[in-house]
């Protein structure tokens, strides 16, 4: 069983090694990511310039997999909706927090504020605040 689900944030802190990768490296070897996440992931390397054939390279290197997002996580995405508002959590974020759900697995997150959330999901904020 899978147990450590990447949202977008983490994966992207490990790929740019910033604050926190060291505990997204520990974790990579039962790491998956939903693909809304990795579409972000995507999409922000190609708004800084870089290239979506580097990100692909990158996780297929890691043996990340990446999970396609369903009709059965979709309805729990936006189940998720009305407890994650409040937070500001967008869909992706739902996304990532949907797979953790039904994988019964801890997500790691680099966002601070889904350590305010109160959800049945363990998670990892993957770094302390500046």
């Amino acid at each position: 069983m899978t147990s450590v689900v990447l949202d977008a944030s983490a994966l992207i802190a490990l790929m740019r090694r910033e604050r926190g990768a060291d505990r997204v490296e520990a974790a990579i070897g039962d790491a998956v990511i939903s693909a809304v996440n990795y579409s972000e992931v995507c999409k922000k390397a190609v708004e800084q310039g870089g290239r979506v054939d580097f990100v692909a390279s990158f996780v297929d290197g890691l043996s990340i997999a990446v999970i396609p997002f369903d009709r059965e996580m979709a309805a729990v995405s936006a189940a998720l909706y009305s407890e994650t508002k409040s937070h500001g959590l967008s869909f992706a974020d739902r996304a990532c927090l949907a797979l953790g759900e039904r994988m019964k697995a801890e997500v790691l997150t680099a966002e601070q504020k889904w350590k305010l959330l109160t959800v049945a999901t363990k998670i990892t904020v993957i770094r302390k605040p500046q």
